[in-house]
């Protein structure tokens, strides 16, 4: 096999990587503006304007929607494994600060209510997310400091901020005259800052804000440490269950999907969800239900009533305590991530609770009464961040007596199709490891294509597992498109050193190619497209996968039960 793949990207991406890494040692904070010029030298894709005075709204878009509100009073951002190492560091007590969350991350994060922000680091890989944000957030908001905060563009966000916004799409061409940035920019922008965009752009053009970092000791042992304490709160949950007893299914996807197929509520619920959609001002929803009922719209009804689930669980919360004790009534509990390092949630299914008549109909499978006969169960976790996905594995699989299986769903982008594509790869390059990973994927597109309406199916890929969101550039990726890699993403190359250390009795190597054909249970691996990276500036600060997202999401999640059901249904018909 020709390998030509570069050790760790190129030379810009290793330089800025090398940069914060050895600035982290300091004992003392790092103000984020030493690390301008080496992110602006690595010309990530993310940040494609990062060196222009041009602000790169999808940049900000991007970085804003996965930093939590609050990054615009944070002077100070602290990083640690535990709220010991807060304690000892000076930081006090966390739980008397204000817990803040961003949407498009998961990340244990903590705001004192003055100007630190207090982050929970999982792995590396947080690190490496976690930095280029920051650094990308103050280069974006430096440049509206200086367009914003000259006396005709304040005399505008005075005057609207008294009067309110009328016309949105006239103000979004002021900002972009005033700032030359587009108009579609602003636009995208303003639907996801809302009715804060004006209190965020008058603080950014009158208040000059550095942020610095501060890294606090830390070690691979507190990583695993931090690990063993998740675990542990798991098995706190279930105090009659042995699970070093019980057979297992590993499905790494998130905490919505899974649970929709097995349980049937919100299929239960249709006629509940079509008067909510009929009273609310939900236009574009009420069509796309006509159009699914008339069969003009292909989109299947399943995936369109659990997209409406979680609109009318918003709009009434108690519904999700109804919908959580029908799911613990058929087995399907669920573990949130309080008080570990970890913002993990975890499911725990026992297959021989869940009753046949309210799968989702894709699940009907010949035999699935027998399922009541199984011993195994099966633990779903929200998807880690990078290097945080191999020591969950290994955690799992010490305390568990038998994997039956590992399968992993989550986005990926991709090189050589479109958004809600989905890619199924059988080799893995991993950059924290070097290895390239050549594997029997358990699942082809015929698995996955009867259930997906509005993408492609691309199996045979080859994925590549990058450091980081911000951590490609176009020679990067160039690189690889060269030899065939076309999906990039942060978990597979994890998860497979975890599989190669279920399956032999040494640590994973480095920077070799290894075979993982003869595993010992199966394997799948299934992305889907969230983002076209070639496509510059084009990413989920740009675009929202939104409703159509559930399309790639329940058909590779259809297909992994599908393979999990049909393996344990023949178990349980065999008596074994």
């Amino acid at each position: 096999m020709d390998r030509t793949v570069p050790s760790s990207g190129n030379e810009e991406i290793q330089l800025y990587m090398r940069t914060y890494y050895s600035l982290l040692r300091s004992t003392s904070p790092v103000p984020i503006k030493v690390l301008i010029q080496a992110h602006q030298s690595m010309h990530s894709a993310l940040h494609v304007h990062a060196h222009e005075p041009t602000p790169d709204l999808a940049a900000l878009n991007y970085v804003t929607l996965r930093l939590p509100d609050v990054i615009d009073q944070v002077s100070l951002v602290v990083m640690g494994q535990s709220e010991r190492a807060f304690r000892k560091f000076g930081y006090g007590d966390l739980s008397s600060w204000q817990q803040v969350s961003a949407p498009g991350r998961r990340r244990r994060t903590f705001f004192n209510g003055d100007d630190t922000l207090a982050v929970f680091i999982a792995s590396r890989s947080d690190i490496d997310d976690l930095v280029p944000m920051l650094v990308a957030y103050e280069i974006e908001r430096r440049k509206l400091y200086v367009l914003l905060g000259r006396e005709e563009p304040l005399r505008f966000l005075q005057t609207l901020m008294t009067q309110g916004i009328q016309d949105v799409e006239a103000c979004c061409q002021q900002l972009a005259e005033f700032t030359g940035a587009t108009q579609e920019g602003w636009m995208r922008l303003y639907r996801v800052w809302g009715d804060t965009l004006l209190s965020r752009l008058w603080r950014m053009a009158t208040e000059k804000q550095s942020i610095a970092v501060r890294s606090l000791s830390g070690s691979l042992a507190d990583y695993r440490r931090a690990t063993r304490r998740w675990w542990r709160h798991v098995e706190e949950n279930f105090p009659n269950t042995d699970f070093s007893s019980l057979p297992a299914y590993f499905i790494s996807s998130n905490t919505h999907s899974m649970a929709n197929l097995l349980s049937g509520y919100a299929l239960m619920h249709e006629q509940t969800l079509i008067d909510f959609i009929l009273a609310e001002d939900a236009k574009e929803l009420r069509q796309e239900y006509e159009n699914i009922r008339q069969e003009i719209a292909p989109s299947r009804l399943e995936n369109f009533l659990y997209y409406v689930w979680k609109k009318y669980e918003q709009a009434h919360p108690e519904a999700a305590s109804q919908r959580l004790a029908h799911e613990m009534r058929l087995g399907i509990h669920r573990v949130p991530s309080e008080y570990t390092a970890f913002d993990i949630e975890v499911q725990i299914v026992f297959l021989n609770r869940l009753r046949p008549e309210y799968l989702d109909p894709r699940l009907q499978l010949p035999g699935i009464e027998s399922l009541h006969r199984s011993e195994a169960v099966i633990i779903n976790i929200d998807y880690p961040l990078g290097l945080a996905a191999y020591q969950v594995l290994n955690e799992i699989a010490r305390n568990i007596d038998e994997i039956r299986g590992v399968f992993i769903m989550g986005k990926a982008a991709t090189l050589n199709g479109r958004i809600g594509d989905v890619m199924i790869p059988h080799v893995v390059h991993d950059e924290h490891s070097d290895n390239t990973y050549l594997f029997r994927n358990c699942f082809t597109g015929d698995h996955v294509r009867p259930f997906l309406v509005y993408g492609s199916v691309l199996d045979n890929q080859k994925a590549i597992t990058v450091p980081g969101t911000f951590l490609q550039n176009q020679q990067y990726m160039a690189v690889f498109y060269k030899e065939g890699y076309t999906d990039l993403e942060m978990e597979a190359g994890p998860y497979m050193s975890s599989i190669y250390e279920m399956s032999r009795p040494k640590g994973h190597p480095y920077n070799e190619i290894v075979n993982l054909y003869e595993a010992p249970f199966p394997v799948g691996i299934l992305h889907y497209a969230s983002d076209t990276p070639f496509s510059k500036g084009q990413n989920l600060g740009t675009q929202n996968l939104s409703y159509f997202g559930m399309d790639p999401t329940y058909a590779t999640m259809v297909a992994i039960l599908r393979h999990l059901l049909s393996a344990e249904i023949q178990r349980a018909e065999k008596g074994r």
